[in-house]
């Protein structure tokens, strides 16, 4: 995969220490609005194309792009490199709403292009430990999955200062960034619920924290995240033979615990957690070199379903974006 990267922040910086962990990987160029910044990631991790035009880092030769930059962008960035024959992986939300989502989806599949949404939770070992223990705890009966993290952003905003993720001019909010990974958490083991309420702490036409309320035909979801306060991050999944826990936020989460009414007890270590970029980029490696569509359109599909409930979830709560007003063609 020759990768050339959009955006140039946190998860960006996150990211390029990684790469050399990867087989099959080679980053041939990063593209960024602040030059300076571009430049030094370029010098610090040897990339030769430091840019901001589109064109100039497709002519650096790649053949996917990893776009991550604000949510309001995700759209016209992905369009544009699925238009120009690209394979895309899209940081996570995949568009600011589902008439978006579903448009780029179809665009990759009429192209016969790979487009994945970077969700860590997917990928990493112990959500499929999770997966595999399921049938061991009996009947479902409640799903908690529960992401708080005070944003280092969040005081600037109560100075009247907004940034990107609290700005709904660019598709911020808590649902929008940490209760997505609630969101897949839930829906990548249980599908969509039969029905979805959420209920926000609004400021300023955005919300700050929130909870949503899954329905399942025979159990009940909640999905917690907040922004503008601490708390307990992690997820529990309780039957009636008993529960799954894990230790740590749902894009991370950490050692995952089984403990069943008899008294038995299992523990799974997810060893990724602090690398957790790297078992999802492994998987589009492989997608990628094996031409492997059936399972990149799986995935899309996945992500398609968890941006129809979190758009009608938004809207039903009275947070609208500009995207939810554009006719999308």
């Amino acid at each position: 995969m020759k990768l050339g990267i959009i955006g140039a922040g946190t998860i960006v910086k996150e990211f390029l220490p990684n790469t050399e962990k990867l087989e099959g990987l080679e980053v041939l160029g990063i593209m960024g609005t602040r030059p300076d910044a571009v430049k030094k990631l370029c010098d610090d991790y040897g990339i030769l194309c430091a840019t901001t035009d589109f064109d100039e880092l497709c002519a650096a030769g790649i053949d996917t792009v990893y776009i991550a930059v604000p949510n309001h962008l995700h759209f016209d960035y992905c369009r544009k490199a699925l238009e120009r024959g690209l394979n895309v992986i899209l940081e996570k939300p995949m568009a600011s709403n589902d008439k978006e989502a579903e448009y780029l989806a179809g665009l990759a599949r009429s192209k016969k292009l790979f487009l994945f949404e970077a969700v860590t939770t997917l990928y990493m070992d112990a959500y499929l430990k999770i997966r595999e223990w399921l049938a061991k705890i009996g009947k479902i009966k409640i799903v908690q999955s529960h992401y708080s993290q005070y944003s280092s952003r969040y005081n600037a905003f109560q100075s009247g200062h907004v940034l990107p993720v609290f700005d709904p001019e660019k598709s911020g909010g808590a649902l929008m960034d940490l209760n997505l990974y609630n969101l897949h958490f839930v829906m990548g083991l249980f599908g969509s619920p039969a029905s979805v309420k959420y209920y926000a702490n609004m400021d300023r036409g955005i919300d700050t924290s929130g909870v949503l309320i899954m329905e399942y035909p025979d159990f009940v979801a909640t999905c917690i995240a907040a922004k503008d306060c601490n708390g307990m991050s992690g997820s529990f999944i309780q039957g009636t033979e008993g529960f799954i826990k894990t230790a740590g936020a749902p894009n991370m989460l950490g050692t995952v615990t089984l403990k069943l009414n008899d008294g038995t007890v299992e523990e799974y270590e997810e060893r990724m957690a602090k690398t957790r970029l790297i078992p999802e980029f492994a998987v589009f490696i492989r997608a990628v070199k094996e031409k492997d569509y059936d399972f990149c359109y799986r995935m899309l599909d996945k992500s398609l379903e968890v941006s129809r409930i979190q758009t009608k979830a938004r809207l039903e709560a009275g947070i609208c974006f500009p995207a939810d007003n554009r006719v999308v063609r």
